[in-house]
C-alpha cells in the first residue's frame, strides 16, 4: 500500500529509507501514516477521553506476512510525550525500535517518529499498545496480524476470514485520573466494565455465513484482568499463540490473561441466528460480564436464551487448560522446518534466574518491585545510553538472580545477561492474585507451573518435549511457573508484569543481552532517526 506521507510519495519515502539503510530490500515493505489524537469515546455509555490513532479506537490493524518490513511513521498530536510498543514482536536485534521507555526516546508533542520494524521469522497473533504515563488506560492499542509466507504450508486450510478480537478490562475515569491515583501512592479500584473492540455490552458482532470456518485473533489488551471468552452454542478449535501452531484442541471456553493472544477456529454449524459472545473476568469476587454477537448471514432470530456462563474463580480448572496447550511439533512455523526441530528440552541450562514479585509502601506510597527493586526510570532511555556509553544512567547488575528478601527499594534495574546463553526463569508468586508477565524480544517456552513454592526438585515435571513458546505467560496465585529461553537476541529488553498499575510503580526490569563483539552481524546500530533526549540529548547517531 503506498501512502501518502506530508506531501511526499510513499515510494520517495521508501527510496530514502533504502538509502538510510533502514529496511531491508529484498522483503517487502508496508507504510503506515498515523496520527495519534484525543477525542470523545463513550465505550461504557459514559463520555472519556480516549487515545485515537487516524481516529479510530482501537487504532488501525497491522497486517503483515513474514519477514516484512513495517514503516510506521507516527505524528504525535498529543500534549504530552507518547510511544507505542509492540507486544509480541521480537525486534531481531534491534531493541531501540521496542518502543518503551528504556529502549526509545519518546515522541515530542507536535513531532514524530518512524518506527522501522521487520517481522522476521515471525508468524501470529499479537498486538501494540501505548507504553507511556498510564496511556494504555485511554486506548491507543491495536492488532497485529502476520501471516505465514505463501510457500510455507499452515496446518488447517484457510479459513473463510479472518477477525481480530481485543477484549480487556477498561474504567470510566479518564487515564489521567488514573495516573493520579497512583502517583499519590494509592492503588486503584476494580475496573467498571469490560471492553469488546473498544465496544461496552452487546456493541460489537461478527457476521458468518453458515457451514464454513474462520479464525479469530483474541488478544487480551486490558489491564489487569484475566477474561474468560465464550461463545454460545459453539466450539473453538485452538491453532496459534503468540507465534505458535498448537496441537489443536477444542474449548468450550478459553481463559486469556492480560496481555496474550489466542487464535482459534469456529465453524458456524448451529441453526441461523444469532449467537451470544461473551467475556467475563475471572478470579475475582465482583464478576463483570459482556457481550457482543456472532450473527450468521441468514439469521432468522436475534439472540436469545441465557447468556453463556464460565468459570468464575476456579484455579484447577485454568491449570489444566494450560497445561493443555502444547506445540505442534510437525507444524511449520515461519521457516518451512517443522517447530519441533529445536529440541530445546535437550540443550544445557547455563543460568537459572528466580524472580519473585512483592507489594509494599516505599516512603508512604505504594510501590511493586521484582527481587525487592522497584523500577524507576532513568533520565536516559537504557539503550541509548548503553550506546553512547554514558556513565550514571544505570548499572548492569542491579538486580538479583534471585530473591534477596531485604526491603524493597527503588532503583533503575538492570540484569546483564550473557549472548547465547539458554537460562531458566523461574517467576514466584506468593500473592493471592494471577500475575501475567512478558518478556520484550523474545519467545520462551512455558516448560512447568504448579501450586507452592519451586525447588529443585519441580524441574521434574517440567514438560521437555511440547512446551507451547510464547511471549506473555501467567503464574497463579502461590505458586510458580518456569520458563526456558534461549538469549539469542542481543538488546536491552523489558521484563514486566501486565498488570498495568503495577508496572507503572515498578513491577520490571530491564534484562541487558550482550555480546562483546558489538557487531552489525549481532545487533544493528542505533537508527540514523533515533530520538536522543536526557544525557543524549545534542549528540549524533550515525552520519546521514
Amino acid at each position: 500500500m503506498l501512502l501518502k506521507l506530508a506531501g511526499v510519495s510513499a515510494w520517495i519515502f521508501y527510496t530514502i529509507f533504502i538509502l538510510l539503510g533502514l529496511v531491508s530490500a529484498e522483503d517487502p515493505y508496508r507504510f503506515f501514516n498515523w496520527n495519534v489524537t484525543y477525542g470523545d469515546i463513550y465505550p461504557l455509555g459514559v463520555r472519556q477521553q480516549g487515545i485515537l490513532i487516524n481516529g479510530q479506537f482501537p487504532g488501525p490493524e497491522i497486517y503483515s506476512n513474514t519477514n516484512d518490513n513495517l514503516i510506521i511513521n507516527v505524528h504525535n498530536s498529543l500534549k504530552e510525550p507518547f510511544l507505542l510498543s509492540w507486544n509480541g514482536i521480537q525486534h531481531r536485534r534491534n531493541s531501540y525500535q521496542d518502543g518503551v521507555y528504556g529502549t526509545t526516546c519518546p515522541i515530542p508533542p507536535g513531532k514524530n517518529f518512524t518506527y522501522t520494524l521487520q517481522v522476521k521469522d515471525q508468524i501470529g497473533s499479537f498486538f501494540y499498545f501505548p507504553s507511556l504515563a498510564f496511556h494504555k488506560a485511554a486506548g491507543g492499542f491495536g492488532a497485529i496480524k502476520i501471516l505465514s509466507r505463501p510457500r510455507i504450508p499452515v496446518p488447517f486450510p484457510e479459513p473463510a476470514g479472518d477477525y481480530s478480537i481485543l477484549i480487556g478490562d477498561w474504567y470510566k475515569a479518564n487515564h489521567t485520573s488514573l495516573k493520579a491515583v497512583l502517583d499519590r501512592g494509592h492503588r486503584l479500584p476494580s475496573p467498571s466494565g469490560i471492553l469488546i473492540n473498544g465496544r461496552g455490552p452487546n456493541g460489537t458482532s461478527f457476521t458468518v455465513e453458515q457451514g464454513k470456518t474462520y479464525r479469530l485473533r483474541i488478544s487480551n489488551v486490558g489491564l489487569q484482568s484475566t477474561l474468560n471468552f465464550r461463545i454460545q452454542g459453539h466450539k473453538m478449535k485452538l491453532v496459534e499463540v503468540e507465534g505458535t501452531h498448537t496441537i489443536q484442541t477444542t474449548y468450550s471456553e478459553l481463559d486469556i490473561h492480560v496481555g496474550q493472544s489466542y487464535s482459534v477456529l469456529i465453524t458456524a454449524d448451529q441453526p441461523a441466528q444469532d449467537y451470544f459472545i461473551a467475556v467475563s473476568n475471572r478470579f475475582s469476587t465482583r464478576i463483570i460480564t459482556t457481550t457482543g454477537t456472532l450473527r450468521y448471514s441468514n439469521s432468522k432470530r436475534p439472540v436469545s436464551g441465557p447468556i453463556p456462563g464460565g468459570p468464575t474463580t476456579q484455579i484447577d480448572w485454568s491449570i489444566k487448560q494450560a497445561r493443555s496447550i502444547r506445540t505442534n511439533l510437525t507444524a511449520s512455523g515461519p521457516r518451512p522446518n517443522p517447530q519441533g526441530s529445536y529440541h530445546y528440552g535437550l540443550v544445557n541450562i547455563t543460568r537459572t534466574i528466580k524472580l519473585e514479585s512483592s507489594a509494599a509502601q516505599v516512603d508512604r506510597k505504594q510501590r511493586y518491585a521484582v527481587n525487592s527493586v522497584s523500577f524507576v526510570p532513568a533520565d536516559t532511555p537504557l539503550k541509548i545510553a548503553d550506546y553512547f556509553k554514558i556513565k550514571d544512567v544505570f548499572r548492569v547488575g542491579s538486580i538479583s538472580d534471585s530473591p534477596p528478601y531485604k526491603k524493597m527499594y527503588l532503583d533503575t534495574s538492570v540484569m546483564g545477561a550473557d549472548f547465547r546463553a539458554f537460562v531458566e526463569i523461574v517467576f514466584q508468586n506468593h500473592e493471592n492474585i494471577v500475575q501475567s508477565w512478558h518478556i520484550d524480544g523474545y519467545a520462551f517456552w512455558v516448560v512447568g507451573m504448579d501450586g507452592g513454592v519451586w525447588t529443585p526438585a519441580s524441574r521434574k515435571q517440567y514438560n521437555l518435549r511440547d512446551a507451547v513458546s510464547r511471549s506473555t505467560t501467567q503464574v497463579y496465585p502461590k505458586s510458580w511457573t518456569a520458563i526456558y529461553m534461549a538469549l539469542d537476541n542481543v538488546g536491552m529488553w523489558n521484563v514486566r508484569t501486565e498488570f498495568w498499575a503495577r508496572q507503572y510503580l515498578g513491577q520490571q526490569f530491564y534484562l541487558r543481552v550482550y555480546s562483546p563483539v558489538e557487531s552489525m552481524r549481532d545487533e544493528y546500530p542505533i537508527p540514523k532517526n533515533a530520538l536522543l533526549c536526557g544525557k543524549a540529548a545534542g549528540r549524533e547517531t550515525r552520519p546521514l
